[in-house]
């Protein structure tokens, strides 16, 4: 499946601006309904806090929409505390999602790996239970060959990477030799193309985002070696847009990316 994620949308939800301006925020009804405009098949609400402040009744809604609009569910969250990725199982019941993304580190806790292993064993049966996967993404705190290591560990069936190929760059990690490490536990996607360039001066560079196909990810590559589609393995696209001043110009470029970059999936499915 293709789809998109609130990080698709990170302008477009933001309360607060770089420049300490409001934003014009919108919110997860009207993420689903373009989403399913574009031609979506799965949306990811992902490190998206106001969540956590839906009533019962709202996080019902929000299914009920998606189901109308046919799109799948999925979550995403940090951290690997039991009783907040139980929290999250929770949630991934009411709205009917199959995946779970989180990462090692939450903003107030930073696990060693034994730590993780322990916290990780003590969630697993309720995951395998429910039939949900626990995805675990690839970002540069983390070495892949740690992160894989650690699954091989564990050893569960719910248990799975979020392949991030972008993220470990910042770590000096090649994204084809992350794409290959990760490949036979990956259980979900994060797209995003990038690029380096000059920073003003030609003193140091920047990484940034970059629509896809115009970027350094090598996408034909992960498809081949990871086969999303014959796996049944979901691919959301991301984005690291730039602020670009204002809002106006930046969700400009953020629409423009969000499109071109389902139609890019499309197109090499």
């Amino acid at each position: 499946m293709i789809g998109l994620g609130t990080y698709a949308f990170f302008w477009r939800h933001q309360a607060t601006l770089p420049d300490g301006s409001p934003g014009e925020p919108i919110d997860l009804p009207e993420m689903l309904r373009r989403s399913s405009r574009l031609g979506a098949e799965v949306f990811q609400i992902c490190d998206y806090a106001p969540l956590h402040g839906l009533s019962a009744a709202k996080v019902r809604d929000l299914r009920v929409l998606a189901a109308d609009l046919g799109l799948a569910l999925e979550l995403g969250t940090r951290g690997v505390q039991p009783a907040h990725l139980s929290t999250y199982l929770d949630l991934a019941g009411a709205l009917e999602a199959s995946v779970v993304r989180s990462m090692l580190f939450a903003p107030d806790s930073r696990p060693t790996l034994a730590e993780a292993e322990r916290m990780l064993r003590a969630s697993l049966p309720e995951f395998e239970g429910a039939g949900v996967a626990l995805a675990l993404e690839t970002y540069e705190q983390i070495p892949s060959t740690d992160l894989v290591g650690l699954i091989e560990a564990i050893g569960s069936p719910s248990l799975g990477i979020c392949l991030d190929p972008a993220n470990g760059v910042a770590a000096l990690e090649h994204p084809r030799d992350v794409v290959e490490r990760c490949a036979p536990y990956v259980v979900n996607i994060h797209v995003k193309d990038f690029a380096f360039a000059r920073q003003a001066g030609w003193v140091g560079f920047e990484l940034a985002g970059a629509p896809l196909g115009e970027g350094l990810l090598d996408y034909d590559h992960l498809v081949r070696t990871v086969d999303p589609a014959g796996r049944g393995i979901s691919r959301i696209v991301e984005h690291w847009v730039p602020w670009q001043g204002d809002l106006a110009a930046t969700v400009a470029i953020e629409d423009e990316w969000t499109s071109r970059n389902i139609r890019y999936l499309k197109e090499h499915a």
